[in-house]
């Protein structure tokens, strides 16, 4: 009797002791972790690259302090380098979070931050990959699901911005129903607003500091000027005789929608469009310059390629400064501060001095027996480096990622 008690014991035990080992495995599979995976080697130093195509990528980089590549996935952010290897190659750090989803990804100096679909801001130390802080901002709300080359996550990341403002770097993150402003410098929170859910848009940062909004709550729709560091509402404008469905366009801006120096507004599909500057604090300044839809800005010139010709004009006055009519037909594929970056329809990359419209570069976007039989789709620039996805000349929105692109490796990066 005493056997089969002790038999039942043992059996009682084993049952206890599988189903907490179970418990543990779900635990430690189910509950929220992140994984930081930190830099093993130096800091790579920024090289000096010719003009020309460097390699093709599998992902949209986002090059940082001109020395590495950032790269989103669905639940990680990671690093290569060095910034011109021809191919990507294993991750020099890697940040992964579970089971949140990346969201977006932006990078001001050797600051890179991700956001996520709970609202968390984590900044990472682009040197070392190391968590730099964290914080809690407004939810994204629906972001439309990424194509494999996550373009849209690190080049244009939804409701995720930065301006400088009362001599420091702001990150503004913003969502249905708010937005919030944290010093990039430790992620200390500045500010929150919360705001109407269905009758705003988030547009950008401005250079003169101010973060830029759509309000239609209360009637017509305005543009608000919120002061970055402090979230205070300094100007509430509507443009002179704006359509009911005022669509605002951030120009000019040196990283995503960050740091805009001017807007162009307009009605459904681009009509009645009117260009303005938003370098100083106050209402927006009218830049006849602007007003066409194939304008771009830098500074204060214009490159318009809308004619026959490839002009630049003065944005205040339209003037027009100068003309270039030996690269046309030409399309604007990116641009930066200095460099105008125009792709002609021999998918040759021509990069111009906005100022003078003296050719910086001239080299053609193929690789290898890659051939010139592709059409772009997302483009980017920053410190003379460009990217740009590489699309079937017959792809439309609809289709699958393997219709949709040329190849495996459609991301294009080169020197300019």
């Amino acid at each position: 009797m005493a056997k089969a008690a002790r038999r039942r014991a043992v059996v009682a035990l084993v049952a206890v002791l599988a189903v907490a080992a179970t418990v543990a495995v779900v635990v430690r599979v189910l509950a929220p972790a992140e994984v930081e995976t930190v830099a093993r080697e130096p800091y790579p130093a920024a090289p000096a690259p010719t003009a020309g195509v460097i390699g093709r990528l599998p992902v949209a980089p986002l090059v940082v302090d001109g020395r590495l590549r950032v790269y989103a996935g669905a639940r990680q952010v990671y690093a290569d380098q060095p910034v011109t290897g021809r191919h990507r190659v294993t991750p020099f750090w890697s940040y992964r979070r579970w089971p949140a989803t990346l969201t977006g990804v932006l990078a001001q100096d050797t600051t890179v931050v991700s956001r996520w679909s709970d609202g968390k801001l984590v900044a990472l130390d682009a040197r070392t990959g190391r968590v730099a802080w964290r914080a809690d901002g407004p939810e994204p709300g629906s972001v439309p699901q990424p194509r494999r080359t996550y373009a849209g996550t690190v080049w244009d990341p939804a409701g995720l911005h930065v301006a400088r403002a009362a001599g420091r770097s702001v990150l503004v993150s913003a969502g249905p129903g708010g937005v919030g402003g944290y010093d990039l410098a430790d992620g200390r929170r500045l500010w929150r607003a919360d705001l109407p859910r269905d009758c705003r848009a988030d547009v950008g940062t401005t250079a003169s500091g101010d973060v830029v909004g759509v309000d239609s709550c209360e009637g017509p729709p305005v543009v608000e000027l919120r002061d970055a560091a402090t979230g205070t509402v300094r100007t509430r404008w509507r443009p002179p005789d704006a359509p009911d469905q005022l669509v605002v366009t951030p120009v000019g801006c040196p990283h995503g929608h960050s740091g805009c120096r001017g807007l162009r507004t307009a009605g459904p599909g681009g009509a009645g469009g009117k260009g303005w500057l938003v370098t100083d604090p106050g209402e927006p300044s009218a830049a006849p310059g602007l007003d066409a839809m194939d304008t771009v800005l830098d500074g204060e010139r214009v490159v318009d390629t809308s004619g026959p010709v490839v002009v630049g004009r003065s944005a205040r006055t339209g003037a027009e400064l100068w003309r270039r009519a030996d690269i046309h037909p030409a399309r604007v594929l990116a641009t930066e501060p200095g460099r105008v970056h125009l792709l002609t329809d021999r998918r040759e990359l021509v990069t111009v001095d906005p100022l003078t419209g003296a050719t910086r570069s001239s080299f053609v976007l193929d690789v290898g027996r890659d051939g010139i039989g592709w059409r772009p789709g997302r483009a980017y620039a920053v410190d003379g480096y460009v990217a740009v996805e590489r699309l079937r000349e017959s792809a439309t929105p609809e289709d699958d990622d393997q219709g949709y692109f040329l190849m495996a490796e459609p991301v294009l990066l080169a020197a300019t």
